[in-house]
């Protein structure tokens, strides 16, 4: 058994958080925010060196952490990190961050093969509800929360985006049908769109141009510190834009 989860010396129990995608870009700078928060954290991307230097600087931060590398589509390793999460006293945050673009350059809609269409649904939309349903009994413990991360694709119907773009509108209903059916046990379900940013896979998306201009993902630090200050229930079945100028969300889900 691990010694996370224990009481920290305010006697509170310690937060605990599960991110997908963790080495690099947006889940890089939403590890170390929540690590500074004084999250414990488990960890995983498929990189093994990436991820493991990632959970070096968490630990450098004092928290304790758990990586775990392994990809989401795998039904093994989600067993196995549903395992790690199992030994720690619930689970307060879980981040489904981890994302699959599909081939580059971005082939159309009608003409992308269909296996890898299947690959980006089973990383961005089966791969997220797979975690919840096994995640679930220690998110209750904890009355948690679950954040899957969207991205403007999901609505804007641009051409070259459309496996990726109806994945991430798949994840967007299922976080508003979650945040109603899991309202009666205080899960709060959002979905969040971080925005343009400058990382590989939006260099991937647009190879050979220079994307120099997107901000970095910590642009959106912002709007985590706003998001993870409000009281969950308040804020559940909305979808946020986290590099809006402000954050407006539409109240309680009702039951």
């Amino acid at each position: 058994m691990h010694d996370m989860g224990t009481e920290n010396e305010d006697g509170k129990m310690t937060k605990v958080a599960l991110v997908t995608g963790a080495s690099r870009g947006l889940g890089e700078t939403v590890s170390s925010f929540l690590a500074g928060m004084g999250y414990d954290l488990i960890v995983t991307a498929r990189g093994v060196d990436a991820l493991e230097a990632q959970a070096s600087t968490l630990r450098d931060l004092g928290v304790h952490v758990e990586a775990i590398a392994g990809d989401v589509a795998d039904p093994d390793h989600r067993i196995r990190l549903a395992r790690a999460a199992s030994e720690w006293s619930g689970l307060d945050l879980l981040i489904n961050n981890a994302s699959n673009l599909g081939p580059s350059p971005l082939p159309s809609l009608h003409e992308i093969p269909l296996i890898a269409l299947r690959r980006v649904h089973d990383v961005n939309f089966v791969a997220p509800i797979a975690l919840i349903q096994l995640l679930l009994p220690l998110l209750k413990m904890r009355q948690g929360w679950i954040i899957n991360i969207s991205s403007d694709a999901a609505q804007g119907g641009y051409e070259g985006w459309g496996a990726y773009g109806s994945s991430k509108a798949a994840l967007d209903l299922a976080s508003l049908t979650l945040a109603k059916e899991l309202s009666s046990d205080n899960i709060a379900v959002v979905s969040v769109d971080p925005g343009d940013m400058r990382t590989d896979m939006q260099q991937r998306a647009f190879p050979g141009e220079n994307i120099s201009d997107r901000p970095w993902p910590d642009e959106t630090l912002p709007f985590w510190a706003w998001l993870l200050s409000q009281e969950p229930q308040s804020v559940s079945g909305s979808r946020f834009e986290a590099q809006a100028e402000s954050w407006e969300y539409s109240g309680r889900v009702a039951a």
